[in-house]
């Protein structure tokens, strides 16, 4: 990844570990990185498998006080970003100011829904997993372990979709607009030549 103020990164289609992986050293290089999205990454690994897993982690807690931890996180964005906790040196003041530059969140809440959001291609499932292998989102297994926001972030999503939807629709047609015109207009030379090094012929 170029080195940018923030980078917007839309999880859905990527594989936990992979993706933790690739923003923990992002993290450590410096950069600023938003996680949209989260309930729509994959894990390799059946639903039941992976539920047997969280299950193996839960039982794990202090003996004399479990207040004091480990906390096994339900919700998706804090699932990614304890993942990618466990992936940065988190104790040491370099790790802890790298893990203050993540933010995780379900959906794509206000400012980033417009903004730009990238992938990370080395991650993607349909790139990296073979279509036989089975594999869960992110998503159900919060569900199936007690996180209860699932229906809301959905309705959220849609009502999202069909904003954005009539936006694109909008730019298309005003970028159209522009080309037709463009070709419309008649230039002398000259006149072309001062728009060329303008940058906008």
């Amino acid at each position: 990844m170029s080195f940018k103020e923030q980078i917007v990164v839309d999880c859905r289609g990527h594989l936990l570990g992979r993706l933790a992986s690739v923003l923990a050293k992002e993290l450590l290089n410096g950069q600023q990185v938003v996680c949209v999205r989260a309930e729509d990454i994959n894990i390799s690994g059946s639903l039941y498998r992976n539920k047997l897993k969280y299950a193996n982690f839960r039982r794990k807690h202090m003996n004399t006080n479990p207040r004091q931890g480990p906390f096994h996180f339900r919700s998706p964005a804090k699932i990614l970003w304890r993942t990618i906790r466990g992936m940065v040196p988190h104790k040491t003041a370099r790790g802890a100011a790298a893990l203050d530059k993540l933010k995780t969140f379900e959906g794509i809440p206000h400012p980033y829904d417009r903004k730009k959001r990238m992938v990370v291609p080395s991650c993607l499932k349909v790139l990296r997993l073979r279509p036989e292998r089975r594999f869960c989102r992110l998503g159900d297994l919060s569900k199936e372990v007690g996180w209860k926001h699932g229906a809301l972030i959905q309705r959220l999503e849609s009502q999202r979709k069909v904003k954005s939807e009539a936006f694109y629709k909008k730019k298309v047609a005003t970028t159209r607009a522009r080309t037709e015109a463009l070709k419309a207009v008649k230039l002398s030379s000259e006149e072309q030549k001062v728009l060329e090094s303008a940058g906008y012929a």
